[in-house]
């Protein structure tokens, strides 16, 4: 019997033989798709990057939201800077003694810097309540990044945009009249790797605070609740010797003082409350310590 042909001319074995070869194709194409690559990447730093990354794109695509941090510093440098001109009543000798150095307002455009960190890392543990409202924490716990590297995208985030925002409040200030004889490459660098130190204590602790935290006005709150305090119970504005003697004590627990003392002394040459080493030093252990305690904490209370 002759075969059956089909529409198209070919017969019903030839067309048989090309589904089942089309067939054939598509299951190997699904199990080379659905094959395993390799051995998952456990690594604690599998997918930093990557965290980090996505909230810094966050940021700087938002050029706005850069605008808006810069101005509340900026005011302080223009209006608060200016109209407390110590010169013009008090002695340059005098005005040594008080702030390390003869102009007040590099004294305070010094202690902006360490302004400009505190309230972006305050920020950061707002990036944790947000991501869990949105879904976006569920989903990264759901994936085998380490919980520590979620944390910590968080901290390296918060201390990036610190360093680039505290780099503009400095030429700001230079262009508003900061003193830079005393300006050295070594004294730049050292500046910042305080700031550094700083931001990533800072970051690491109110991250800690928003671990378990669903609720942006309870962070908000806490925020408040320890911005103010670290800002006005350190020497940002003021140097600690013409506070009261209880405060002075706080000014000396206080990271931020140790911060501001180090970028005084390396970027004008200001006398220092203490030296440099102690500074560091200080500036080190609180961002070790405050950095692994997140750490520990994520694996006990970052949870869907």
């Amino acid at each position: 019997m002759d075969k059956i042909k089909s529409t198209d001319g070919k017969t019903q074995s030839e067309d048989s033989a090309v589904q089942q070869k089309q067939l054939a194709e598509v299951s190997v194409e699904k199990e080379r798709r659905f094959r395993p690559t390799g051995k998952l990447n456990t690594s604690p730093l599998h997918g930093l990057w990557a965290l980090t990354h996505r909230d810094l794109r966050k940021w700087y695509a938002n050029p706005v939201q850069l605008l808006v941090s810069l101005i509340q510093p900026i005011v302080w440098l223009g209006l608060f800077g200016k109209a407390l001109n110590f010169g013009t009543f008090i002695p340059a000798s005098e005005e040594q003694s008080f702030f390390g150095t003869t102009s007040y307002f590099s004294f305070l455009a010094c202690g902006m810097l360490a302004f400009i960190v505190l309230f972006t890392s305050a920020f950061s543990g707002m990036s944790v309540v947000f991501d869990r409202r949105f879904g976006f924490l569920n989903k990264a716990l759901s994936t085998p990044v380490a919980r520590g590297s979620i944390v910590m995208a968080k901290i390296f985030q918060s201390v990036g945009r610190s360093l680039v925002q505290a780099a503009i409040i400095l030429v700001i200030a230079v262009a508003l009249g900061m003193d830079v004889t005393h300006f050295t490459v070594l004294g730049f660098a050292g500046a910042f790797f305080a700031i550094f130190l700083m931001g990533m204590g800072l970051s690491a602790l109110f991250t800690m605070l928003a671990l378990r935290s669903a609720d942006w006005q309870t962070q908000m709150a806490i925020i408040n609740l320890i911005n103010m305090p670290l800002l006005f119970a350190s020497n940002a504005l003021f140097p600690s010797k013409i506070m009261p003697t209880w405060l002075q004590y706080v000014v000396k627990v206080n990271p931020v003082s140790y911060a501001n003392d180090a970028t005084r002394q390396l970027l004008i040459g200001a006398t220092g409350m203490t030296s440099l080493l102690v500074d560091f030093s200080v500036l080190i252990a609180f961002a070790a310590i405050l950095s692994a305690i997140g750490i520990v904490l994520s694996w006990r209370f970052l949870s869907k």
